[in-house]
């Protein structure tokens, strides 16, 4: 699998992703915003500990500021640091460098801006194919209250309490050719005061997708990520519960306690 990655051959870490969810049935991503660490060196550390803690992916991006040299440093730190796969999870199309084995090549399906649904896509598409970064086509929803990513994105945001409307978007998504399908309620819980994307919109999505489903948002503590995965998500999205931990590791190791009865539990029943 590993060797997949490191020789860039096409479609690798897409593969990589659903091979491992054939052999584990859930999985932890774990988010690195290079902006919201002191020093670039205090990212590249809580990446490399929650990864040998049980993390399968380090994604790394942020709504503002993730561009550039801190970027580009950041990705080659965490690179050098661990043997899994980073992706990048793009604020805007400034949040690309040649060191990412991948990207979210992601639409905004619920922007109100022709932008964030295409337009970003097509600016940034040469660039992304020049530096051989491969593209995971994915469909984004913001769910209400939606953080930066939903002011950033000018998203008509998912109202928590219609499940509906988020599993119509991720099947008109799906139907459109993405390969995956996120909904985020985005960073910063505690100010949120509303929690991660309710369960039963959870449910809901699943029900009607059929592609690899990621959930992110608000998730900081082991129950919420095991009703999550209970729900239905293929995957777990975490960010903001490993970088406000005092001990990264040992949260991280407590959260892939959880993915791997998750994942146990999901393949029992087939």
């Amino acid at each position: 699998m590993l060797k997949l990655i490191q020789m860039k051959e096409k479609n690798a870490i897409e593969r990589y992703i659903h091979d491992m969810l054939e052999d584990n049935g859930a999985l932890l991503f774990s988010v690195i915003d290079p902006v919201d660490y002191k020093t670039k060196g205090d990212a590249i550390k809580t990446a490399k500990m929650v990864m040998e803690s049980g993390a399968d992916i380090i994604v790394i991006g942020g709504s503002i500021g993730a561009q550039g040299e801190l970027l580009d440093d950041v990705t080659l730190g965490i690179k050098e640091a661990t043997h899994k796969p980073v992706v990048l999870f793009p604020g805007n199309i400034a949040t690309i460098t040649r060191h990412a084995d991948a990207i979210y090549f992601m639409s905004l399906l619920n922007a109100r801006n022709p932008y964030w649904i295409t337009q970003a896509q097509m600016l940034s598409a040469p660039l992304i194919k020049s530096l051989g970064i491969e593209p995971l086509p994915v469909g984004y929803i913001v769910v209400h209250p939606g953080g930066t990513v939903g002011w950033v994105g000018d998203a008509n945001f998912v109202p928590r309490e219609k499940p509906h409307i988020a599993a119509s978007l991720a099947l008109a998504g799906q139907f459109l050719g993405n390969r995956f399908i996120i909904t985020d309620t985005g960073s910063n819980p505690k100010l949120q005061n509303s929690g991660p994307v309710p369960l039963e919109m959870v449910r809901q999505v699943r029900m009607t997708i059929n592609v690899p489903y990621i959930v992110a948002g608000g998730v900081t503590t082991t129950d919420q990520l095991k009703n999550i995965y209970k729900s239905g998500a293929d995957i777990v999205q975490v960010g903001t519960a490993f970088q406000d931990s005092w001990n990264a590791s040992k949260k991280a190791r407590a959260f892939a306690r959880v993915k791997a009865a998750a994942g146990l539990e999901k393949k029992k029943k087939g």
